[in-house]
């Protein structure tokens, strides 16, 4: 798992646009295991890559075994109907990310974190080798945050999936990234462990704010602090 952290515009949903070939990129390659997925077609890259995006508009009035089906599309031919193994594997993703229960439920009848593990089941049942999620804690409170990271860092060992996720909230990318990568601006400031990431200035001159890293209390992660609000003595 990396996380992909930074200050508002510094690229990083462009970044995961990029890599999925939603905008051309202007130079450089994009490769997994050797191959360059931009050469690929639309439906060759998403059977190799699957995105969760920040902001998904979801009918309503789809159901979500509807919803976790559309991940089979890739592997559909035109006009072809889903067969017995399409659904089966839409069923275990929705297995998978505790939302096999849901099966018959309206999207518009679940809540934010439900509709988040909604979309993590229909990327799963493209049976990608990347998972790229862009925010997904994003307007969530801590239960259903806490809830959706364990999941997706379950997932990626249980599935042996290579998971990249841009994150703002540098704690959470602090306790379930194994590595974190520091975007400023459009280029990388600093990659590796968050430990070795994370440090006071580095951060401070990032964010444009006070920062200070200090030991977490109880986990062996740093903890990030920020004094803006410091009372007046």
């Amino acid at each position: 798992m990396v996380a992909l952290v930074g200050p508002n515009g510094a690229g990083k949903t462009t970044l995961i646009r990029a890599l999925t070939g939603v905008i051309r990129a202007t130079a450089g390659q994009v490769q997994l295991d050797g191959v360059n997925l931009l050469g690929l077609s639309q439906l060759q890259r998403a059977r190799r890559v699957a995105v969760v995006p920040q902001q998904a508009h979801l009918p309503e009035t789809f159901k979500v075994s509807e919803v976790v089906l559309l991940g089979r599309t890739p592997y559909l031919p035109l006009w072809a109907k889903e067969s017995a193994r399409d659904y089966n594997i839409a069923r275990a993703s929705m297995q998978q990310t505790g939302v096999h229960n849901l099966a018959n439920r309206f999207i518009g009848e679940l809540s934010g974190g439900e509709q988040q593990r909604v979309l993590i089941a229909r990327a799963l049942a493209q049976e990608p080798d990347v998972l790229l999620l862009d925010e997904p804690t994003a307007h969530l409170d801590l239960k259903h945050q806490k809830s959706i990271l364990t999941l997706i860092k379950t997932l990626a060992v249980e599935k042996r999936l290579a998971v990249l996720l841009t994150m703002h909230d540098l704690n959470q990318a602090a306790a379930c990234a194994n590595d974190v990568v520091l975007l400023v601006d459009g280029k990388i400031q600093a990659m590796g462990p968050p430990a070795e990431v994370f440090t006071s200035k580095r951060l401070s001159q990032a964010y444009g704010a006070p920062v200070e890293v200090i030991p977490h209390p109880i986990n062996d992660v740093p903890l990030v602090v920020t004094n803006v609000f410091r009372r007046p003595s």
